[in-house]
């Protein structure tokens, strides 16, 4: 009975261990709906404007920027003061596009951050201050306005011979600078459905989220258009409140599914392999052919009292070294001993690329390949 009872003390934390291994594991993959989805009418608008960055110590546009000279020349104008346009000296202003993202939920007098880049030839924003700038929509019409100093997250200075350069200093940033004077004509809680869509198309995961929807709701009120959205039709107790019923909703939890895939960066020899990704029974051997060719040509010179002439002599020298790596049979369902057996022939990761498109086109990778 002793025995049993340390066996019975051992076994208790194992077994308690191993059922917190596996809760882990069964939520590790559930996210919240507002991290895989978006929903309709809940989105952003892009604005844009001309404007013109003054204040600058000598790193503006060159006297070759055309359109900044015009610029200057009839925001000058439109203040009552004449100029020549062929005495103007942009060096200390700059042509910029001001650009801001406003929500739909932005109402007049709201604040939004603003990106300023430069569209001409000026050397460094960093000092400089943008003048008044409409920002108009796509269709037109102004919504904001944007005034303000910069904030540039670098700086360059040098001189004749040198030079030192860090971040990017011919785009900045204005903190608050755009200041909101009309909002989209848009009211979400007037809403009779909303949409939402999904950021993986995936049948599977379509499924998913219009049965979790209609279980926390307490009835059929969402169904699946197809494969990446999902129309919600708003209960009658929630017309007029759809914030209410959205806030409920964003939060549930799903586990979204996706067709394995590898993707393969020969840019960098980034390789990412889903955690679906699977393989057939199948041998691999990997080895590299390395052939360098090296010339290094001698020049024959003849006597002093010799009657002939310097001529070149080629001289070649050739060398082959081929790796020998041995066949490793991989046969697995899991990424992990796809992992394993690669890493057993050493593979590196510009090799991978290789043997997995091979192992695509023999037929043994399950997954989708995508080269970037």
């Amino acid at each position: 009975m002793c025995g049993h009872s340390k066996m019975f003390r051992h076994v208790v934390p194992l077994l308690c261990t191993l059922l917190a291994v596996l809760g882990l594991a069964s939520s590790a993959g559930a996210v919240r709906l507002k991290d895989v989805a978006s929903f309709g009418g809940v989105r952003s608008n892009d604005l844009v404007g001309y404007g013109l960055v003054v204040g600058l110590p000598g790193t503006g546009d060159k006297s070759g920027s055309k359109f900044t000279v015009q610029s200057m020349a009839n925001m000058l104008e439109s203040m009552g003061v004449k100029v020549d346009r062929n005495a103007l000296k942009p060096k200390n202003v700059a042509a910029v596009m001001v650009t801001v993202k406003m929500p739909a939920s932005a109402r007049p007098g709201a604040r939004l951050d603003a990106t300023i880049s430069s569209v001409g030839d000026a050397a460094s924003l960093l000092g400089g201050v943008l003048l008044l700038t409409p920002l108009k929509g796509i269709d037109g019409n102004v919504y904001a306005l944007c005034q303000g100093p910069l904030a540039v997250g670098g700086f360059s200075a040098g001189g004749d011979a040198a030079s030192a350069t860090k971040n990017i200093t011919t785009v900045g940033r204005i903190p608050g600078g755009a200041v909101i004077e009309r909002s989209v004509p848009f009211t979400f809680n007037e809403q009779k459905d909303i949409a939402i869509q999904l950021n993986v198309e995936d049948f599977s995961t379509a499924k998913q989220v219009t049965d979790s929807v209609n279980r926390a709701i307490g009835g059929q009120y969402a169904h699946a258009q197809d494969a990446s959205t999902v129309r919600l039709a708003v209960p009658p107790q929630y017309q007029g409140n759809i914030v209410t019923l959205m806030a409920s909703l964003e939060n549930l939890e799903v586990r979204p599914d996706s067709r394995a895939k590898v993707v393969v960066d020969e840019k960098t020899g980034t390789v990412v392999l889903g955690a679906n990704v699977s393989l057939s029974k199948v041998a691999v051997s990997h080895g590299n052919l390395n052939v360098v060719v090296s010339e290094q040509p001698q020049v024959s010179q003849p006597g002093a009292f010799a009657e002939g002439e310097t001529v070149v002599t080629p001289s070649t020298q050739l060398g082959v070294r081929e790796e020998q790596r041995r066949l490793v049979l991989m046969a697995g369902a899991s990424i992990q001993e796809l992992v394993d057996g690669l890493n057993a022939i050493g593979a590196t990761p510009r090799d991978l690329i290789s043997i997995l498109r091979t192992m695509k086109s023999a037929g043994a990778l399950h997954a989708d390949l995508e080269v970037l």
